[in-house]
């Protein structure tokens, strides 16, 4: 290949070199943040989190009862990630890609991405809980659509399409937030956030927090013919493959295409460390 060609080449791949880094640098600042609140602050994003969530699963039960059309009921569903967005609350799922990196690059510990994750997924599953409460005694003609549309997850046995559905559940929402990373325009942001909701509520893929608000709405009308025990059994096992599809099939990946820039920013943060030791 010639000089000219080579020099052309490169040319033509900064941009994207400079786009990629961009986001890269985006992600770790705003994983710094999230990972560094405090507890209160963890809680009541993620309680938040749970309470727009449950309002998107209002709009897609509203529409999946006049319709019948899981796929359009799936868009209506995108109100709860665009509040989520605009928002700038947390939802558990969506800890995978930004923090993951965060602490990866040494901007924040193990101990703090615990915190986030378990306080955010014990406060997603609080303000659900009560929102679907209110939804059910709100709009007593989705009792049934409720019950039915819980009744797919709740009873589903442990198996390879289970499983299946609950890895592709947690790749889809990590997806959704590396293409909102990766872009500072917020039409590309809600666009994301549409195609997030299509993939899991459209599709119905197994989805811990999302689904598991279906399932208390259901277990609040008493009708449902399943219990708490049956949701925990099926979000034991869901909770596991989402962390398997969000980590190994999106995160990791995004690391590896990341790895000359993680190991910058490690020897950055060391030597941070090193010059307040020393003061």
């Amino acid at each position: 290949m010639s000089e000219t060609s080579q020099r052309q080449l490169g040319d033509s791949d900064s941009p994207i070199e400079d786009e990629l880094e961009d986001a890269f640098t985006r992600m770790v600042d705003e994983g710094s943040q999230r990972l560094h609140r405090s507890w209160r602050e963890v809680l009541v994003t993620g309680f938040f989190g749970g309470t727009e969530v449950a309002m998107g699963v209002l709009a897609y039960l509203s529409v999946l009862h006049a319709t019948g059309d899981p796929l359009l009921a799936g868009l209506a569903f995108a109100i709860g990630f665009l509040a989520l967005l605009l928002g700038r609350s947390e939802l558990f799922t969506e800890g995978f890609l930004v923090p993951v990196t965060t602490v990866v690059a040494g901007r924040a510990s193990l101990a703090q991405l615990g915190k986030l994750w378990s306080g955010t997924l014990l406060a997603n599953l609080v303000g659900g809980w009560l929102i679907m409460w209110l939804i059910v005694a709100a709009f007593p003609k989705l009792r049934t659509q409720t019950v039915e549309s819980a009744a797919h997850y709740a009873t589903a046995p442990l198996s390879v399409q289970s499983l299946a559905l609950a890895v592709l559940g947690g790749m889809a929402i990590t997806l959704m937030t590396r293409m909102q990373h990766g872009t500072d325009s917020v039409p590309g942001k809600i666009a994301a956030s549409v195609a997030g909701a299509f993939l899991l509520a459209g599709l119905q893929l197994f989805h811990s927090i999302l689904d598991s608000l279906l399932i208390f709405g259901a277990l609040a009308t008493g009708e449902a013919p399943f219990g708490y025990l049956d949701w925990l059994y099926w979000f034991g096992y869901t909770i596991v493959g989402n962390v398997a599809g969000g980590l190994i099939l999106v995160t990791l990946l995004r690391l590896l295409r990341s790895k000359e820039r993680l190991k910058d920013e490690r020897r950055a943060s060391a030597g941070d460390g090193q010059a307040i030791s020393n003061r």
